[in-house]
């Protein structure tokens, strides 16, 4: 299944177009390393949470947005070999010197899809999402994604994509284990919903929100809720 190079970055808002250029710019010499599919999506719907959200996942400021991206590849030796040619390869070191954001504040990892489901379509519009999941609840949670994965598609949504952790660095200042407040024992997940728009998307959500199939069947969640993080984002770049 498709592996995912998972990224959370803040960036100026004022910012916005020069970034939008920079990632569209920088994107055929990442699928000329071998990405397969590379999506930057601005934050258009990122809440608040109470114990953790996007903004604070990357130290976001009041100027600033947070963007939710990634890259997908067929299997990790791709990744791998690609990470290898990025870091070697003297057209990356260009471009890291005309960075529009904060670099240090980045959150990257690698993760390995556990539900990957589509009916097709162009995405205009997704759901992201961080969180904390037991180790030991990787195949309640897979199952409990899968069935989530039927009620979004039933309802507009237009693939559902579920990346358990497998190579999830420690960060000097920010990191996916601070920004899902992870514990020990628990692996990170990255997800993402594809809409076709943001109306869609709204409607889609009145929809499974109603839908008796989401409803809890009276066992326990296979994660912490409370620290699960999520946002509304508007693709800027998709390649």
């Amino acid at each position: 299944m498709t592996y995912v190079e998972g990224f959370v970055v803040a960036v100026p808002t004022a910012n916005k177009e020069a970034y939008r250029k920079h990632a569209a710019d920088a994107a055929p010499l990442f699928k000329e390393f071998g990405v397969a599919r590379m999506v930057e999506a601005w934050g258009d719907d990122v809440p608040d949470g109470k114990v953790n959200d996007f903004k604070g996942a990357v130290q976001a400021k009041d100027d600033e947005t947070v963007v939710f991206s990634w890259f997908e590849y067929p299997d990790k030796a791709t990744r791998d070999a690609a990470t290898q040619k990025m870091m070697s390869d003297p057209r990356m070191a260009e471009m890291g010197g005309e960075m529009p954001f904060d670099g240090k504040r980045m959150i990257i990892g690698g993760f390995d899809s556990i539900v990957d489901d589509r009916t097709g379509g162009a995405m205009g519009y997704a759901d992201g999402y961080i969180l904390p999941v037991p180790d030991g609840n990787k195949n309640a949670y897979r199952a409990l994604a899968t069935k989530a994965s039927q009620v979004f598609r039933d309802h507009g949504a237009t693939r559902v994509v579920e990346a358990w952790g497998d190579d999830i660095p420690t960060g000097k200042v920010t990191d996916y284990a601070r920004a899902a407040h992870k514990q020990d024992g628990e692996t990170v997940v990255f997800s993402w919903v594809e809409w076709p728009n943001k109306d869609a998307r709204t409607k889609g959500w009145e929809k499974v929100m109603a839908d008796e199939r989401m409803k809890p069947d009276g066992g326990e969640m296979p994660f912490d809720g409370k620290r699960m993080i999520y946002g509304g984002f508007a693709p800027i770049v998709e390649a």
